[in-house]
């Protein structure tokens, strides 16, 4: 089970940079911030299950990607970024 359709549209309407943002690096890396908080519950419950721990380094992986583009372009974004997501220090 993923991120469910409300808690989704709740994390979109948070980080949308304009009126019809669904695909900005900011939206992207909460959703995947998202996932990826279900995912580590999940591998804790369930220390054997390898496929999801692999799919969980993707989404890590992903998000990184999208992380380090973001701060080539525009660093200020990618600051109030972690800030608000509390995935750095």
């Amino acid at each position: 089970m993923s991120v469910s359709a409300i808690r989704k549209s709740e994390v979109i309407n948070q980080y949308k940079t304009h009126g019809t943002d669904t695909g900005s690096p900011e939206v992207q890396v909460s959703l995947l911030s998202q996932r990826i908080a279900y995912l580590t519950e999940h591998c804790k419950t369930h220390k054997k299950d390898h496929h999801s721990r692999r799919g969980l380094l993707q989404i890590v992986s992903r998000r990184r990607s999208l992380l380090v583009y973001l701060k080539r372009i525009d660093a200020e974004r990618y600051r109030t970024l972690i800030k608000s997501l509390g995935i750095r220090k």
